[in-house]
């Protein structure tokens, strides 16, 4: 038999794997019968198959999955990206009729089974603004902040400089390559000047308040941050507190 020699393993975490969908979706239509392993119907959460097997899913779960939604935010200050926390609201208050984009034309009508299992996708801190992701569907999510994720996101950062004059292209140098955070070198960024006070930041990483503590390892204050950009999806012109749906053939 060829599967000697594999590991078995949960067939929600290949399909994961596999990128069909999110554990928590696999799940769910294991439940339902959607799932077939070599043709045959699964019903039972936990059953481990082998890498080798062939994974066929059935007509519903795609056409679940093609309802599940995402929103772009233009998440204004004074919002968390998750759980509400401290008092502070969490950015999915937003996603309500009156806050749609004028200008989102996709034939798409609100109603709130959207907001259930509406997930953000990546963080974006209380005091900063612009573009962030909640989606209802598991592959986009992990797309987006999985562990191998090399999406780019792009932000544009208003800054000040505490040591007097201008901030050396040494220090320049330091914040695009040569960095560390908590005892772990930070991956190349590229970093540019935008304009006087202003850095662009293009990261593939996302560690918490990464580009407030960057700025800070080399003197300088962030006064605003703003992301514009994750993948090839682009805030726009979305304006602030408004949102809008990602397109069918908007990919990040």
């Amino acid at each position: 038999m060829t599967n000697q020699n594999n590991e078995s393993l949960r067939l929600s975490k290949r399909m994961s794997e596999l990128g069909l969908c999110s554990r928590r979706e696999a799940d769910e239509w294991i439940s339902k019968g959607w799932v077939r392993v070599d043709g045959k119907v699964i019903s039972e959460l936990g059953t481990k198959i082998f890498p080798d097997q062939r994974i066929t899913i059935e007509r519903q779960a795609a056409a679940e999955q093609s309802k599940r939604v995402t929103v772009l935010i233009n998440k204004p200050v004074g919002y968390v990206s998750g759980q509400a926390e401290d008092g502070y609201e969490p950015a999915i208050c937003l996603v309500k009729p009156e806050n749609r984009w004028d200008e989102d034309k996709l034939p798409v009508h609100f109603h709130p089974t959207q907001l259930r299992s509406l997930v953000a996708a990546g963080r974006l801190d209380i005091d900063s603004t612009g573009l962030l992701v909640l989606t209802q569907d598991g592959r986009i999510a992990k797309h987006l902040i999985g562990q191998e994720t090399s999406v780019e996101k792009e932000y544009l950062v208003r800054v000040s400089y505490s040591r007097g004059g201008r901030l050396p292209d040494t220090d320049l140098k330091r914040l695009n390559h040569g960095l560390s955070l908590d005892g772990k070198a930070l991956l190349p960024a590229k970093v540019r000047w935008q304009n006087d006070d202003q850095l662009n930041f293009i990261l593939k990483e996302g560690k918490k308040r990464q580009i407030r503590r960057m700025c800070e390892a080399v003197g300088l204050t962030v006064l605003g941050l703003k992301r514009v950009r994750i993948g090839k999806v682009k805030l726009g012109n979305l304006p602030e507190g408004k949102w809008r749906y990602l397109g069918e053939t908007e990919l990040f």
